[in-house]
């Protein structure tokens, strides 16, 4: 049994575009998990029942253990966790200025 943490390491490391955007990653992952086939010929109405019934791994443990992930393994870190350490640190240093 592969575990989330597992799977989405796996796509961190083989798609670094989903390395900054929480929604694609979900989306690649709900994707993966229900099948292309089947997404291909499942209503919009189908998905949602899906969601609502639990048939689907959490979106909010996704996001979460994408960040765990991205905190312990530098190189699964996106552009955007890079330019938020940076522009923190900017803002930092201009509370200190004040």
């Amino acid at each position: 049994m592969v575990h989330i943490k597992d799977k989405v390491k796996f796509l961190l490391e083989k798609y670094p575009d989903l390395r900054d955007n929480d929604y694609r990653l979900i989306a690649f992952m709900h994707l993966k998990e229900i099948g292309e086939e089947e997404c291909h010929e499942m209503t919009g109405m189908d998905f949602l029942k899906k969601m609502a019934n639990q048939e689907l791994i959490n979106t909010e443990s996704i996001r979460r253990v994408r960040q765990k992930i991205q905190e312990k393994f530098i190189e699964l870190r996106g552009n955007s966790y890079k330019n938020r350490k940076i522009d923190g640190e900017t803002t930092s240093g201009l509370i200190k200025d004040l």
